[in-house]
């Protein structure tokens, strides 16, 4: 699938991780276009964060998500390998214990560009992040030639994790000036950020946990976000306008707990063995 360049892959992945374990047979989705900006979810949090958090639901086996070209903005090229498995229904969401953070990954990437970026990018961050947390490793993926898309650029995300299992994500790509050391500095300020937010699940993934606790099993489901953004508060209404299910929200301290009761909505499209 040719994905326009005006958003990234990220984008339609986004509703391929929503819909595809609910199918009838296994997806396998070959998505091709812009791999990382600043507007949607880049692939690679999408394969380090949103598919890892597949299994709080009982959805992790399986799931895959292979980066065989990468491809900056504006002109993109980039190519993706979706995978994921089928299942008969999600497991119910009993997580409230955000945990403290215990270490931190990320990947700095360098298309079409000196590899020096990514080195650059990676000391700036790790300056940042150092004076709070020593466990922190950020990976350089070097691409050239025909994996490296048809247009030049850089960028960093960052995955810090819980003691509880809980992920914490930022991200930042290059625009036209940037230099490496703006660019890993920022993205780290940003999660530093996204941690003093707290949370079981960050901002950028507030609306799969919402949706999954809606159709898990008719028990109560229950999580801790650190605060609500606009677009999850439109999203509730949205998830009661077509499941007809409610959030009871319950604020504490500097976070908010979100409890509801599931559809119990079952997959009968996949065969029982």
């Amino acid at each position: 699938m040719d994905c326009p360049v005006s958003r990234s892959i990220g984008y339609y992945l986004e509703a391929l991780v929503a819909i595809a374990p609910f199918g009838k047979d296994q997806m396998t989705a070959t998505l091709r276009g812009v791999t990382t900006n600043n507007v949607d979810l880049s692939v690679d949090l999408i394969r380090t964060a949103t598919l890892v958090n597949l299994r709080n639901f009982g959805l992790s086996e399986g799931v895959e998500l292979r980066i065989t070209k990468r491809g900056a903005e504006p002109r993109g090229g980039g190519e993706v390998r979706f995978i994921c498995p089928v299942v008969r229904a999600v497991t119910p969401l009993n997580f409230v214990d955000a945990g403290r953070v215990r270490r931190i990954r990320g990947i700095a990437y360098a298309t079409r560009v000196s590899p020096q970026s990514a080195n650059r990018m990676v000391e700036a961050a790790r300056g940042e992040l150092n004076r709070y947390i020593p466990d922190i490793y950020i990976y350089t993926d070097v691409y050239k030639g025909a994996e490296s898309g048809l247009s030049p650029g850089f960028g960093i995300s960052l995955v810090a994790e819980t003691t509880t299992g809980a992920l914490l994500t930022a991200e930042l790509c290059a625009q036209a000036g940037d230099a490496p050391e703006d660019v890993g500095r920022d993205a780290a300020q940003r999660l530093l950020h996204e941690i003093a937010r707290g949370g079981c699940f960050d901002s950028a993934h507030q609306w799969q946990a919402l949706l999954l606790m809606t159709l898990g099993p008719e028990h109560a489901a229950k999580t801790r976000f650190g605060k609500l953004t606009p677009f999850s508060i439109q999203y509730l209404r949205d998830l009661r306008v077509f499941f007809n299910t409610t959030f009871k929200i319950k604020p504490d301290n500097q976070s908010v707990l979100l409890t509801c009761l599931g559809t119990g909505f079952t997959n009968v499209g996949k065969k029982t063995t």
